[in-house]
Order: C-alpha cells, then sequence, then structure tokens
C-alpha cells in the first residue's frame, strides 16, 4: 500500500514549479476567453506571458467580496457573475450556494474538487466505507468530499449534519472505516455514542474541515482510537492543501499555485511572513485566477517528513480583511500598503486604533530607524489617504509580531 496518492506528490520541487508555470498561460488565457468575468479582469494582460511568479504578481487580485458584488450586480442575467466558464446541461451537473450568497458550479470529472489526496494521507483507500458528515444540501462540502472519497474506490454513507441518533445507528451497523466531516460533529457523535453505551467498530480515521481544529480535540480523538487529519478547502477552490501523518503544518495540492500576499494588496510577502492566501486553480470549469481567499497563513521552511515535495503552509491563522471604522470612516489594509509604497525603505508596519468610541486614535507603527522628519512625512500621507489624523511611531526592525496584522483595533467596546 503505498504511501503516496501519486507519483506527482514526490516530484523535485523544480519540476513541479515548471509545469505549473508552463501550465499558467494556458489556464489564464482560457479563463479570459470562457469567462466573462476574467475578459474584464484580465483585459491589457498579456497572458501568454505570465509564465513567472513574478509576472502573475502584476495580475490583479480577486477577492471573494469583488466575487461576490459582481454575482449581485448581474445576478437576473448570469448568476454566477461571469466567473463561470460552463453553461448549464451536462457540463454543470450541480449549482451550490454559500453564505453572501455566492453560486458555484461544479464541473464534470472524476475529482473536481481534488479531494482524493486529502482523504489518502488520512488513510482512506479502495473499498472503505467513509461515513460523510458534511452537508449535502446548498453548500458543496458533502459533494467535495464525496466526488474525492469515489475516486479513490471508497463507499460512502452520505450522513449529512443533522439526525444523529440515525448517524448512529447506521455507523454501528454498517461498520465505517471512517468519517469525514466537521471535527464538531464528530465530536458530538461520539459523546452520544458513550452516552448510549454504544460501540462504534472499526471507525478509526477521520478527515476533517470546515472548523479548527486543536491539538486538545485531536488528542482527544486519539484517546478514542481516531487518527484525525485536516484539509484546508474552500467552496471556490475545492482542495487547497492537506495534513499528512507528520502534523507539520498543510502540504499544497498538486492542482493550486498558491501565493502569500500582504494584506489589503497583491504583493507577494516572503517566506515565513504572515499574509493573504491566493490562489490560482487549473479548474476549467470554474478558472479562479489569483482569487484572495481573505484567510491568514505562511509558508512554511522545508519539506514533509512525509517525503512530500511541495510547499507546506501553517494553515489557518486568521482572516486578512481587517478593515475597521473610525471616527465614522473605514480604514482598510490596502490603504495603509499605499501609504508604505510611497516609502520604498519600510517593509513593515501596523495601524494601532485606540481609545473609546467617538475619542478613536491612530498610530502608524513601522519599523524604522528613529526619524522625525520620516514620522512626519509618513503622517501627512496617512492623512492624505485616509483623511484621519494618524501619529507615527518608529519601532525596532523585527519587533512587530509576524501575525498578519496590518490593522490592529485595540479600542475598549466596554
Amino acid at each position: 500500500m503505498s504511501d503516496f496518492h501519486d507519483d506527482l506528490e514526490t516530484r523535485d520541487p523544480v519540476e513541479r514549479e515548471a509545469a505549473l508555470m508552463a501550465a499558467l498561460p494556458a489556464q489564464l488565457t482560457h479563463a479570459r476567453s470562457a469567462a466573462p468575468a476574467f475578459a474584464e479582469l484580465l483585459a491589457g494582460v498579456d497572458c501568454a506571458a505570465v509564465a513567472s511568479r513574478a509576472a502573475l504578481a502584476a495580475v490583479p487580485v480577486t477577492r471573494k467580496s469583488d466575487l461576490l458584488e459582481r454575482q449581485k450586480r448581474l445576478r437576473a442575467s448570469d448568476p454566477f457573475g461571469g466567473f463561470s466558464a460552463i453553461a448549464r446541461g451536462p457540463a454543470m451537473p450541480r449549482v451550490f450556494a454559500s453564505p453572501g450568497t455566492i453560486y458555484e458550479p461544479e464541473g464534470t470529472g472524476r475529482d473536481p474538487w481534488r479531494t482524493a489526496r486529502a482523504l489518502h494521507a488520512a488513510g482512506f483507500r479502495a473499498g472503505d466505507l467513509v461515513h460523510n458528515g458534511f452537508s449535502y444540501h446548498l453548500t458543496p462540502a458533502g459533494s467535495i468530499m464525496e466526488s474525492g472519497a469515489h475516486a479513490l474506490g471508497c463507499t460512502v454513507f452520505p450522513g449529512g449534519t443533522g439526525q444523529t441518533e440515525q448517524q448512529l445507528e447506521a455507523i454501528a451497523d454498517l461498520r465505517p472505516a471512517g468519517y469525514m466531516g466537521t471535527p464538531s460533529l464528530l465530536r458530538i457523535l461520539l459523546e452520544k455514542a458513550t452516552a448510549a453505551n454504544l460501540a462504534l467498530p472499526g471507525f478509526s480515521k477521520a478527515l476533517l474541515s470546515g472548523e479548527a481544529f486543536p491539538p486538545s480535540l485531536r488528542d482527544w480523538l486519539a484517546g478514542r482510537g481516531i487518527t484525525a487529519l485536516q484539509c484546508y478547502a474552500t467552496a471556490d477552490l475545492g482542495l487547497i492543501a492537506y495534513e499528512t501523518t507528520a502534523r507539520e503544518g498543510l502540504v499544497l495540492d498538486e492542482g493550486v499555485l498558491l501565493e502569500i500576499v500582504r494584506p489589503g494588496t497583491g504583493d507577494p510577502v516572503p517566506d515565513g511572513e504572515v499574509g493573504e492566501v491566493v490562489v490560482t486553480t487549473f479548474n476549467r470549469a470554474y478558472p479562479l485566477v489569483r482569487f484572495g481567499t481573505g484567510d491568514l497563513s505562511a509558508v512554511l521552511p522545508g519539506r514533509c517528513p512525509s517525503g512530500r515535495t511541495n510547499t507546506r503552509i501553517r494553515g489557518w491563522l486568521g482572516r486578512a480583511d481587517q478593515t475597521t471604522k473610525v471616527r465614522g470612516m473605514f480604514v482598510h489594509p490596502g490603504q495603509v500598503a499605499t501609504v508604505l509604497r510611497r516609502f520604498p525603505g519600510l517593509a513593515r508596519a501596523r495601524l494601532v486604533v485606540e481609545g473609546e468610541m467617538a475619542d478613536d486614535r491612530m498610530t502608524l507603527k513601522v519599523e524604522a530607524v528613529p526619524d522625525a522628519a520620516l514620522a512626519a512625512r509618513l503622517a501627512e500621507a496617512m492623512r492624505e489617504v485616509t483623511r484621519l489624523r494618524c501619529a507615527v511611531e518608529c519601532v525596532a526592525p523585527g519587533s512587530l509580531a509576524n501575525d498578519g496584522r496590518v490593522i490592529e483595533d485595540a479600542r475598549s467596546y466596554q
């Protein structure tokens, strides 16, 4: 039994990067020609020349808020807002809705969301019966996981999210090899089984997603004989990254190109620095290019001890949208980035909002040698960009936390 889903997972990183860059121009060209939204978003972009990460970084980021706004604006004529590259019919077997409401088309193929790789890493194999605890209505989570399990040759019981007593009866009778779903539902099922003195034979592995999975819960599950790993997937992109038995970060899926950018911008940050996760997929049906997830993460150095050679990320570290209202006006990370671009020598800064409501104070902390003239120019730039007064404080290089925070709301709301 192989530890790897396929040979792609152990490719030389140079070979993988070359393959991604070779496929990138064609995918951008396809997105522009097949998806009306990208015909506009990529207008003026020489797609054939986008064959490097530097060239990709010059392409605008499309964030979830942009996608939602366009879908709402065009809902009467196109519920997908021009982002779908396929039409209703055999090429689009299902349509899903995520909170917002955002509509997502599902394409055809053996594993359109690419989750088989994560399930394989979690120990699932052909012939296993898998209990699926993800929702099967409205949102795509149930289908996302089921299609991956089917691609592995697994049989799936569609448990969904409710009727836990019936789900427990099915688990006891059918004896699935494991579970895929949210951590919270798995815990509820196990607690109810314990309360009912119900044994769950064979229930020994799990792939979890959709919620935080703290080490304390991992240990709690292990104490009940279940080895649980997690994966990072979204309704828009499918699988982004997955955990291995090494439990050292999440390994990127082979079908995505990931960047970590400074929140509020499209500017890539150095490896190790926390920023927003931006993903380009090679999905022909829903070809999202530089899609900003709004999630924070960071690249981990080195390779996974499991033997997989793809890049690893730290997992979910919070949300990148830190927009806040100060004295009745919205201030967002992109404005801070606009100011910093005027001062090329400055790499990292944090806008701290303090005081009480109606008595807000802003201080821009920048990593720089104390310089009164620099501080004055920064304060002037902040006022010009935000229309608000802002103090400036120079702090020691490396002293600002590497947590992806560009705006810190430290006000008292009591």
